[in-house]
Parts: C-alpha cells; sequence; structure tokens
C-alpha cells in the first residue's frame, strides 16, 4: 500500500510565512495554500485598496501554486475573507483577470479583522496539473 506524504512549497516571489505554516502543502494530489494578502515581496508594502491587495494576493497564490507545479487553472476552491463585503464586486472584477470559465468554487466571507490592517486575504485548494493562468 502506497502512503501519499505531504510535502510543503516555499516560493520566492510571495510573502513568507511570519508564522508557524507554510506557503502551501502538497497532499493526495491537491495543494492547499495559506492565505494571502496584499503584502508585496519585495518591498513588505501592502498594496493600497481592496481591488489592488486582491490582485497582489491572487499574484502570490499564482506564484506558490506554481512552486507546487499546479496554477490558477487547476484552482478547484477559492476562500476569500473581506473586511467590507462592500468591496466584493471590485474582487469579482479582479478575479475575471486570473481565472477562466469555468470558474472554481469560491466562498467569500466577511471578516471583522485581517493581519498587518489588510483588506482581503485569499486561500485556494487547487490539483497538480499544469494549466496555464
Amino acid at each position: 500500500m502506497t502512503v501519499n506524504r505531504r510535502r510543503t512549497v516555499s516560493a520566492s516571489d510571495a510573502p513568507q510565512p511570519v508564522g508557524a505554516y507554510s506557503q502551501a502543502v502538497i497532499h493526495n494530489g491537491l495543494v492547499f495554500t495559506a492565505g494571502q494578502i496584499g503584502l508585496d515581496p519585495s518591498t513588505g508594502e501592502m498594496a493600497s485598496g481592496a481591488g489592488a491587495q486582491a490582485r497582489r494576493a491572487l499574484r502570490s497564490l499564482d506564484a506558490i501554486l506554481m512552486a507546487a507545479g499546479s496554477s490558477c487553472g487547476a484552482v478547484l476552491k477559492v476562500t476569500v475573507f473581506l473586511t467590507r463585503m462592500s468591496d466584493f464586486p471590485e474582487i469579482n472584477t479582479v478575479f475575471e483577470e486570473f481565472f477562466d470559465m469555468p470558474y472554481p468554487a469560491r466562498s467569500a466571507v466577511a471578516v471583522s479583522e485581517l493581519p498587518l490592517g489588510a483588506l482581503v486575504e485569499i486561500e485556494a485548494v487547487a490539483g497538480l496539473e499544469e494549466e496555464s493562468c
């Protein structure tokens, strides 16, 4: 019997973990990412505004997925955390820049606060098949 072991993923083009977590974990052919916020990994600065933060977070997710041997095209499920649900239409527009039809499943949850004062945090689950974004 073959046992699938989990392995972690690290991408230099995404913010490095600041706590006891991995950027992503691969297990049984799936990639589970940690939540990403709009932090620029090269400057450490937060993008300005919900749309820009979502765009930066999705770029980080893309880098992590690529390091795992996956891509935006293989994303199955996305969870979006927002401090203001009124930002949802802007976030939805940004998603169309990164994902093609058929779109991944998605949940959007309003929260009172996110790390470093972020307005948006995004996590994903993807398969390991390689497809382009």
